[in-house]
């Protein structure tokens, strides 16, 4: 049973087969993930009963060869982001791009939110970018040295920021920015629905955007639920022992 009082955070590394059911009601399990489901639902105006059904009967449909996150390795973790989800957004966003401008050259005269539309994923992509080459060469390998060292493996591993505190506390605020950006999109856009009538180019970017919003959504979940809160805890253990 999923009680209401439980947070998203919670149910989504419990049971990662729910995350497609936060999906369905737009509740953020990753960046909001601390709130309870019922504080969640009521401020989406949506039936926590009706919820909390959905979650379950998710829940039930896990398949067992299913690769749960918790059970990896802090090293298998990482890996596992980097080449799911940063090879994602590398492989997605080129392809955004194009038919974003497609659409803003056919369509931006008859319909403004276009250009809003393209502006703001220029941003995200500009963001990201930096976002994850901050990620790939600085952060997580010195979280994968906090692994080798534990395990006696190698000595500790040399930081160049002070404590893991600072890097992580820079990541979450720039997970928050672009779930921001996201935002705006789906606001602009009626929530990433084509308008009626819309070109195959348009209602292919429309369907791209909403899939990179709920990769990004997994993507942020890990990290800020799973991997951060792992990373923060090996790192006060090293400097502990010493």
């Amino acid at each position: 049973m999923i009680a209401p009082e439980t947070t998203l955070r919670a149910i989504a590394l419990e049971q990662p087969a729910t995350i497609r059911v936060f999906e369905r009601y737009h509740l953020d399990y990753c960046c909001g993930g601390s709130r309870t489901l019922d504080v969640a639902c009521a401020e989406k105006a949506l039936n926590t009963a009706e919820v909390v059904l959905a979650l379950e009967d998710a829940a039930a449909g896990t398949r067992p060869t299913e690769v749960h996150p918790q059970s990896m390795t802090t090293t298998q973790l990482v890996r596992h982001i980097v080449e799911t989800h940063h090879s994602f957004v590398r492989t997605e966003l080129p392809r955004l791009d194009t038919l974003m401008r497609k659409v803003a050259s056919a369509h931006g005269e008859t319909h403004p939110e276009v250009i809003a539309l393209k502006r703001n994923l220029a941003r995200l992509s500009e963001d990201l970018q930096l976002h994850l080459m901050k990620e790939e060469q600085i952060l997580f390998p010195y979280i994968e040295g906090l692994e080798r060292s534990r395990a006696g493996m190698g000595d500790a591993p040399h930081a160049c920021f002070g404590t893991i505190e600072s890097p992580i506390r820079m990541m979450l605020t720039e997970h928050e920015e672009a779930a921001a950006l996201l935002e705006e999109m789906r606001a602009a856009t009626n929530g990433l629905t084509p308008w009626q009538g819309a070109c195959p180019t348009t209602v292919g970017l429309y369907h791209g955007l909403v899939e990179f919003e709920q990769d990004l959504h997994r993507h942020v979940h890990l990290e800020n639920n799973l991997l951060f809160p792992r990373a923060l805890e090996a790192e006060r253990q090293m400097l502990a022992a010493r």
